[in-house]
């Protein structure tokens, strides 16, 4: 998958597009070859960046601590690091996203 790359150091990075202002915090599916996640945050004063990663931790079952935005700031186009997240819980959400279930 472009959108998800694990390394053997027990980090994952994510490749997303992100839609912010949408009335509920989803995942949507595949935007090319990155995630496509809509949130409910404004793109105003990092919010929209605090809701990512608090909604990629409670996704992974990981602390916010864990979760960081590696590029894209200002851009809908982000990657994200999370460490720590358990093998299950990252095919869980792969497996979610191939069947279409958000």
């Amino acid at each position: 998958m472009d959108w998800l790359h694990q390394n053997k150091d027990g980090c994952a990075s994510f490749l997303l597009h992100i839609q912010p202002g949408a009335k509920r915090t989803e995942i949507v599916g595949l935007h090319g070859d990155a995630l496509k996640i809509r949130l409910a945050a404004p793109p105003v004063d990092g919010k929209a960046n605090t809701a990512l990663i608090a909604f990629f931790a409670a996704q992974l079952g990981v602390p916010r601590s864990a979760v960081s935005l590696e590029t894209g700031a200002a851009s809908r186009r982000k990657r994200i690091s999370v460490q720590g997240a358990s093998e299950a819980s990252l095919a869980a959400l792969q497996a979610r996203v191939e069947a279409g279930e958000h």
